[in-house]
């Protein structure tokens, strides 16, 4: 469900290892201008004390008392009960931290709170990538509709979350849509984070040009050298790219083999995606190798929905008429399975906010 019209007002957390930026969400849009605090993330009385301080200066703001607190944390943590659990980013939480409890406690709303990758494809399902595609499906003549999307954030990590139907996938033990710790297809004893993320990326450029991975360039210089704007080695940061790409393909590959979606890229690096994303692409449509023979990965085929001609193909399909065995009438048929990968139609930060705001109100209209 869409809540831009909706007049009710959540309050929000961006919750980062370093900063904690709050602010407040009324019809998808930012109503205040955001608050930033230190996190304090190895004291936990003072990283506490903030997290109160921030939302009661946001609820200073706002001319109506708000309909719930709604925010990313990082886990693990048992989301449904608002217990967050041992982080390595906020050292000070350990043993066990009821802060959902806590919040609605204090503010006397409910309190929700869920990991950065379910809130992002939360919001890009509800009002950005999904409803974009199929709005170009219909503008097209196509009846075919996408109900299910996986979302990806690349940055300092690799997360990942899956929208089913309308539905977020939380997991039973919160832990749905944890793609960074998937195994590495081609490096063993390894998980994917280790080459999906910034570090993945200067370690694929710091071992093809030989320099020490701590003098490697950032991800946005590795780009700028492989589009010639920037000196460096050109060929180097171009198969670093590929080589991402490359990953990244194969891990989605053995996403769309379970969830067969949709798949949207957000995080800071998916910025580059016009570098690697056609190589994750041509990887989730390769195949696999037994007794002689040619196995696809995917028993879908994936599309570039970065690129027009892919864009195109997508949309238009196989369509035919076929004919209703013992009948003189046809039935329309589209025998082309397939999936789309592109990029976050709202960007990473509004997605998670949207998120956030669509997550608290829907489970709020749920209960009523």
């Amino acid at each position: 469900m869409d809540y831009k019209n909706d007049k009710r007002i959540v309050l929000t957390l961006d919750a980062g290892g370093t900063n904690f930026v709050f602010s407040a969400i009324s019809g998808n849009e930012e109503i205040v201008k955001p608050i930033i605090y230190p996190s304090f993330g190895d004291d936990l009385e003072k990283c506490l004390s903030t997290i109160i301080n921030g939302f009661k200066q946001i609820k200073a703001k706002i001319k109506s008392e708000p309909a719930a607190i709604s925010f990313a944390f990082p886990g693990p943590a048992d989301y449904p009960a608002g217990i967050i659990g041992d982080l390595w980013n906020l050292p000070g939480f350990k043993g066990g931290v009821a802060l959902g409890p806590m919040l609605e406690d204090i503010f006397k709303v409910p309190a929700f709170i869920n990991n950065d990758g379910n809130l992002f494809v939360y919001g890009e399902a509800i009002a950005g990538f999904l409803p974009y595609i199929n709005r170009l499906m219909e503008e097209n003549g196509s009846g075919k509709r996408f109900k299910n999307l996986f979302g990806v954030t690349l940055g300092t990590g690799f997360g990942g979350g899956f929208v089913m139907d309308g539905k977020l996938l939380v997991g039973d033990n919160s832990c749905g849509g944890e793609i960074w710790l998937l195994n590495h297809g081609f490096e063993e004893d390894k998980n994917v984070e280790e080459s999906l993320s910034i570090r993945g990326l200067k370690n694929f450029y710091s071992a093809d040009t030989g320099i020490d991975p701590e003098e490697a360039p950032e991800p946005l210089e590795i780009y700028k050298i492989a589009n010639g704007e920037m000196k460096g080695d050109k060929d180097a940061a171009k198969r670093s790219f590929t080589s991402f790409g490359k990953v990244l393909g194969d891990t989605l590959s053995s996403v769309v083999t379970l969830f067969d979606s949709l798949i949207v890229i957000g995080g800071g690096l998916s910025g580059a995606s016009g570098v690697f994303l056609n190589e994750t692409v041509a990887e989730m449509n390769g195949v696999f190798h037994s007794e002689g023979k040619n196995i696809k990965k995917m028993e879908v085929t994936a599309f570039n929905l970065e690129d027009k001609n892919e864009t195109d193909k997508f949309i238009k399909g196989e369509k035919r008429e076929i004919d209703i065995p013992f009948s003189d009438k046809k039935v329309i048929y589209d025998p082309l399975q397939r999936v789309g990968v592109g990029i976050s139609r709202l960007g990473t930060s509004k997605a998670v906010s949207i998120g956030a705001y669509s997550f608290a109100l829907s489970e709020i209209d749920r209960k009523i």
